[in-house]
């Protein structure tokens, strides 16, 4: 499949901004983040830029932005509805959890429950867009049992890194952050190794031959092109990548998006110094975010439609 720019964008920030405000609405809901109404308008804030912005990044990718409305009202049938239901009904327990925390000074008690709903629901939106993707069963790379636990994964991952980020930024530490980052960093690459071997020992269901009906007559193959020229089919999903610059970039992405994070992360924990601990935690969340992208972008490159069977 061709990699999109804004959707890699879209759920890579999106990503990183539902896990930010679901590791906040769970941990506020039992007192373990500070309650600093400047810390909380700095992490809700990020979470929120991080949000909005992968959502609107998404809408560059539409042929037609000015009908997106329309994609919510087939909820009961579309995961990519259910997606935009869930992302829009997100922020309503977001925005009064952020009321009772920043503008109030409450975010225990009552307002605490604002933030589990909004948690939930992050989670959820994560889940639709990740079942958006697992429910092709055309897409035999992206129908498999780890692309939903993969995206979660992810999700916390980036999350978690961030939200270290900002605790340091005020001079906090957390133990139970840092280490959550770094489970969450840990399952995280355990799971996409598992589901690159999943793909690479996929056994074939369609062929040429099935594709044709034809495969009692022996092998099959292309005399002629069904096209003089490249439709859009084909450069949507007829994208192709060789074997070895697949290979590199995988090893690019465990190396500088789990690999790097975890070392930082247990060098930030050792360090004594407030500086470069944050420095480090910082650095961690970068390589991870950066290490997401090049993930994503493997995630469509690799992916292969069955239609490209006819070309």
């Amino acid at each position: 499949m061709h990699p999109a720019f804004s959707v890699i964008i879209f759920t890579t920030s999106s990503g990183a901004g539902y896990g930010l405000m679901a590791l906040l609405g769970f941990l506020g809901m039992f007192g373990l983040l500070p309650t600093s109404q400047t810390f909380g308008a700095v992490a809700l804030g990020l979470a929120f830029v991080l949000i909005t912005g992968g959502l609107l990044t998404s809408t560059l990718h539409l042929g037609h932005p000015e009908r997106a409305w329309r994609a919510f009202s087939q909820w009961r049938s579309s995961w990519l509805s259910r997606e935009g239901v869930l992302a829009v009904a997100t922020y309503v327990p977001m925005v009064i959890f952020a009321i009772g925390w920043v503008i109030l000074g409450e975010p225990a008690q009552f307002w605490s429950w604002f933030g589990l709903a909004a948690a939930v629901l992050a989670v959820a939106t994560v889940a639709a867009t990740a079942m958006i993707y697992a429910s092709l069963v055309t897409i035999p790379n992206w129908a498999t049992k780890w692309t939903l636990p993969v995206y979660l994964a992810l999700a916390v991952m980036t999350g978690a890194l961030w939200l270290a980020v900002v605790l340091c930024a005020f001079g906090y530490s957390s133990n139970l952050v840092g280490n959550v980052a770094i489970i969450a960093v840990i399952v995280a690459g355990l799971l996409k190794r598992l589901y690159w071997q999943s793909i690479d020992t996929a056994v074939v269901v369609s062929t040429a031959e099935s594709a044709t009906g034809l495969g009692h007559l022996g092998a099959v193959r292309v005399l002629e092109q069904p096209t003089t020229s490249a439709t859009y089919v084909m450069r949507e999903m007829g994208y192709r990548i060789a074997r070895k610059h697949s290979d590199r970039l995988r090893r690019i992405t465990l190396g500088v998006g789990f690999l790097v994070p975890l070392i930082l992360l247990a060098a930030a924990s050792a360090v004594e110094n407030p500086l470069i601990s944050g420095l480090l935690i910082f650095l961690a969340a970068l390589a991870g975010s950066l290490g997401v992208i090049t993930e994503r972008w493997l995630f469509f490159a690799e992916a292969k439609h069955v239609s490209m069977l006819y070309h």
